[in-house]
């Protein structure tokens, strides 16, 4: 099975060329990268978002797979569904599906199904794609489209991913893909993305979901984000750091109706 990009030359370009020249630009490389559990990076467009997603990924020593965890913005297919087989493809070369993780999850996540459907237009894991295969072009991915909301299915999912990843002997990242508060004036969205990202830094799944329902946060990957640390708690994580925080205002010089954003560190 062959997924063909669906928002190339709108969330980043489609052109080789011209993408390789916007991630060197983008992507700060680090001289001593380091070997995490998790993350959170952003899915804008690369405009937007992309200096801070760019920030995480440079600083990463090169992982065996990329398992990308992402909100499902358009309700279609299964509320857990993994891209089953094959390769995405991208304008700087082809990422293959790592189908013996794949196979681990669903073993161990029961309620997780294969589904392509759930995957055709959706952008949150896309974006994620043109940064690894710049970085890791060796590196195989997962991909796991999300759309429930319930922490009794978030802790189910998170335990089942880090058993596969005990049980793949893999040096496994997982990445969940989220920007944050979404069209409120800069100054509110920092007020309570600092809430989430409290939580998030505190490595606590359940406060994050709870602190973004209570405090009416628009984080739109909160639940991949709170699967994420459950796994990674899960495997052992100790620390988490903010890496880069910004908003679209940064961009367009309009504070009034922002999307924010943030990278942040697990291990």
């Amino acid at each position: 099975m062959i997924r063909q990009p669906a928002v190339a030359n709108q969330f980043y370009p489609g052109e080789r060329a011209t993408l390789i020249a916007e991630l060197e630009r983008l992507v700060t490389k680090s001289e001593s990268p380091v070997q995490l559990k998790g993350i959170v990076a952003p899915h804008a467009g690369y405009i937007y978002s992309g200096s801070i997603a760019g920030k995480i990924y440079g600083m990463i020593k090169a992982p065996d797979t990329v398992l990308i965890l992402g909100p499902n913005h358009h309700g279609t297919g299964n509320p857990v569904a993994i891209y089953p087989d094959g390769e995405w493809i991208t304008p700087l070369g082809n990422l293959q599906i790592n189908e013996e993780l794949n196979r681990l999850i669903k073993e161990h996540a029961g309620f997780a199904v294969f589904d392509s459907v759930a995957h055709r237009y959706e952008h949150s894991l896309e974006v994620q794609a043109p940064f690894i295969r710049y970085l890791w072009p060796e590196a195989k991915i997962s991909a796991i489209c999300i759309g429930f909301f319930d922490y009794c299915m978030v802790e189910e999912m998170g335990r089942g991913i880090a058993r596969a990843i005990d049980e793949s002997n893999e040096e496994i990242l997982i990445v969940a893909s989220s920007d944050m508060t979404h069209y409120e004036s800069a100054k509110n969205a920092l007020m309570k993305d600092e809430l989430a990202l409290e939580r998030l830094l505190a490595l606590d799944p359940a406060g994050l979901l709870n602190t973004c329902r209570i405090k009416g946060i628009t984080m739109c990957g909160v639940v991949p984000a709170a699967v994420m640390l459950v796994a990674a708690n899960e495997l052992g994580a100790m620390n988490a750091r903010l890496v880069s925080y910004g908003t679209s205002g940064d961009v367009t010089g309009d504070n009034s109706r922002v999307v924010s954003y943030a990278s942040v560190a697990i291990w």
